[in-house]
């Protein structure tokens, strides 16, 4: 009898009886998962439906048809003897090798005598014979006739198998046959029928779960024959890609390298597919970029230079892609695929399609279709695009592009495309010299090359460019930038680019102590990478407390600093002026999106003279007035054109406030007083909006407590304090003659301070 053995690795299962360490078979449950796991019950499977049996559910009990033929071929005789059934064995099953015969009738006996000595009786025993008999006629028959060779058949249980099944399994296994239950319920239904795990072992591996929900053999199989499918499509290419079987790990030098020159196999390109982050010496590093670019100028080499971001496919280039509703990726994958057709290089072509399919179902099968489409189609406008720049006109199987991309790819599409070009005949080398970028490219092909320093970069730097070399002075005082202003409290001057407004609520009387504060010191204040987030005062104080007016004058006069616009009846814009702006306001505004490219561009923006920083602040602004609908009527009569073209049109003493703001230290200030009766502008209150959102602290004093700006507002931050009676009638006083008081006392004053 055959000895059941362990295994050292999955790949045991598939040597020869010979190279095996010990000689014997195996016979393992299986009710843990791994993507490891996964494969190896691919290949097993292939192995026992090639060479054995698989079993999908429960083997049938012997039908009326298949007992009839056994009593017409053996009768009813039954003997409880290794001999007997070693005789019958002889004519139900004559292909069966002699010296198998008798290990056979063995197993049989041992098995049955197992159950004899549980207390079966003579009856049971002969039925428990005949059902060995007939399965072993009607499902194991293959596998029977391939005992005693080198290569031991194979048998792929699927389910809870049950008593008899088991003993027959055991049968078998005892004479020479690899067994597998795959066991997706866990081992505890198996634990009740073999508790000493007489029979088999259960697998045990590091790293596993559960199976997932729904895993079959039957989707496995759907699965490798949908590959096979795919497989069929998948145009046969000459050549396919060596990628760095041949570098030496050198990098920049490895890509100069000619293509003849890395390798002679006719069957394959040599490219490489590198990254490199860091510096070796930020002295140098620019001017060896440079040096690099001429030198592959000189060779003759397609180049393409991406810095920081491949350009978003246009709605032109994605319209023009044909495609349809798809049930599945590979419906998906197949159809889209034939866009490619555009590309006249059929090697060319075949290698984009493979490489497209190949990256695209390596991807988790969960993955949404609708977004996997738009993978692709992205995937394939890039490739339509970028594709006569590098491959177009090829004068050999050797002649290979090279695509540079500088900094953290940081987009999944663009780490697909940069993938993809990988595997065509094209060199793709990333450089990340600030190694505080992070790039999303992981490919089991990319080779990574990392040095200590670092360094930013905003441009690759090439001929008739502007080049930029620091000193060593300068990257000194760059990294005690990194000491002193990041994480530490404390900040440079215009340190950050960015703001976002985040509107603090108060008690009224918190107001004068916050509001000559630099911003750092607020509750809320934060940073996070070139962004700040800016505590702002917004809020609407109404009525007159004890309706004493001077006192009430004089709170508001102590408030005036430096950096307070003061406007007086809701006055800020001066509207007797045309708007210019409002001609051009509909062009800025398509598909619910602000189109801030164009607005740049655009030959009549008003504020292109101002820092690049101040710029995208001012339009970060307007989008999230215009996304947010603050004002009344956006979306829905256009009025997000009236908002632009106010945004557009600011006084000239706001934009220059706007533009030596400093987001850490102290933020510009507006204070509006409302006396009368007369509503505020839509224009002026639409201006508020925007600069509260750019980090301005805004206050409206209304004595009559009547609506002011929130008349237009909609999902407005702002908050209203009421603090005394309402007052009417009242005209605002020359401030330059009220005397001012210690505002900043407050709450606190009257809390802790003294009676004199």
């Amino acid at each position: 009898m055959w000895k059941h053995q362990n295994i050292g690795s999955l790949d045991d299962f598939f040597l020869k009886l010979k190279q095996r360490a010990v000689p014997g078979v195996y016979f393992y449950r299986v009710a843990v998962y791994s993507e490891q796991i996964d494969q190896w019950i691919r290949r097993y499977y292939e192995a026992a439906r090639t060479r054995g049996v698989v079993i999908e559910g429960r083997i049938p009990n012997p039908d009326e048809k298949n007992l009839s033929y056994y009593y017409e071929m053996m009768g009813e005789e039954f003997l409880m003897n290794a001999g007997f059934f070693q005789e019958r064995l002889k004519k139900w099953l004559p292909r069966l090798r002699t010296d198998k015969r008798a290990e056979m009738a063995g197993a049989i006996y041992d098995s049955l005598d197992a159950l004899r000595r549980q207390g079966k009786n003579e009856n049971m025993l002969k039925n428990a014979y005949i059902k060995y008999m007939c399965w072993l006629y009607y499902r194991f028959e293959r596998v029977v006739n391939l005992l005693g060779e080198e290569d031991l058949p194979k048998i792929l249980y699927e389910g809870e198998v049950s008593n008899y099944e088991l003993l027959l399994l055991g049968v078998l296994s005892s004479v020479g046959c690899d067994i597998v239950l795959l066991e997706y319920q866990g081992d505890a239904a198996y634990q009740k029928l073999d508790p000493q795990e007489r029979f088999s072992t259960a697998l045990q591996m590091a790293g596993t779960s559960g199976f997932p929900a729904g895993y079959s053999l039957k989707k496995v199989r759907e699965e490798q024959q949908k590959a096979q499918q795919l497989a069929q499509l998948i145009p046969q290419t000459t050549q396919v890609n060596a990628t760095n079987t041949w570098i030496t790990g050198k990098g920049f030098e490895d890509v100069l390298k000619e293509g003849y020159a890395r390798g002679k196999d006719e069957r394959f390109f040599y490219n490489c597919f590198c990254r490199i982050r860091g510096v070796e010496d930020r002295l140098t590093y620019t001017n060896e970029l440079l040096r690099y670019y001429e030198e592959l100028k000189g060779s003759g080499r397609k180049i393409q230079i991406f810095e920081h971001e491949i350009p978003a496919p246009t709605p032109e280039e994605i319209s023009g892609i044909r495609r349809g509703n798809y049930q599945n990726r590979e419906q998906m994958l197949m159809d889209l695929s034939r866009n490619l057709q555009k590309i006249t290089d059929a090697e060319v072509r075949g290698l984009a399609v493979k490489a497209l399919m190949e990256l695209l179902l390596a991807l988790p099968k969960e993955e949404n279709l609708n977004r996997l489409t738009g993978k692709a189609v992205y995937l394939i406008c890039w490739l339509l695009r970028y594709h006569t720049r590098l491959f177009a006109d090829r004068r050999d199987r050797h002649e290979l592009a090279c695509v540079l991309y500088l900094g953290g790819c940081r987009t999944e599409n663009e780490a697909l495309f940069l993938r993809m070009l990988a595997r065509m005949p094209s060199d793709v080398l990333i450089l990340v010299p600030n190694r505080n970028e992070t790039c999303l490219v992981e490919d089991k092909l990319l080779y990574e090359k990392n040095y200590e320093e670092s360094l930013v970069v905003k441009s690759f730097p090439r001929g008739g460019r502007s080049v930029q070399v620091g000193t060593a002075a300068y990257h000194a005082e760059r990294d005690l930038d990194q000491l002193l202003y990041q994480g530490t409290g404390m900040y440079r001057s215009m340190q950050f680019q960015r703001a976002d407004a985040l509107t603090l609520r108060t008690m009224y009387e918190e107001i004068p102590l916050l509001w000559d504060q630099e911003v750092k010191y607020r509750p809320g204040f934060s940073t996070t990478d070139q962004l700040v987030h800016i505590p702002v005062i917004y809020a609407k104080i109404s009525g007159v407390k004890d309706g004493a007016l001077d006192a009430y004058w004089r709170s508001i006069k102590g408030l005036l600093t430096e950096d307070t616009h003061l406007i007086q009846e809701g006055r800020l814009l001066d509207l007797s002026r045309p708007n210019p702006m409002k001609q051009y306001a509909v062009e800025f505004y398509k598909n619910g999106k602000l189109q801030r490219k164009h607005i740049k561009e655009h030959p009549k923006f008003p504020y292109s003279v101002l820092r690049e920083e101040t710029q995208e602040c001012m339009l970060d602004a307007l989008e999230r007035v215009l996304n947010a609908k603050m004002i009344r009527g956006i979306g829905e009569n256009g009025m997000e054109y009236t908002v632009i073209a106010t945004a557009l049109n600011l006084p000239k003493e706001i934009i220059r406030q706007i533009q030596k703001f400093d987001f850490t230290k102290k933020n510009p200030k507006l204070i509006s007083i409302h006396t009368t009766e007369k509503p505020m502008a839509l224009e002026d209150a639409i201006a508020i909006a925007l600069l509260q959102q750019i980090g301005y602290d805004i206050l409206f004093f209304v004595p009559t407590g009547y609506q002011t700006a929130e008349h237009y507002f909609q999902n407005s931050p702002m908050e209203e304090h009421q603090i005394g009676e309402y007052l009417y009638d009242l005209r605002t006083p020359d401030f330059s003659l009220v005397s001012a008081e210690d505002t900043a006392k407050g709450l606190i004053g009257k809390l802790f301070g003294r009676k004199r």
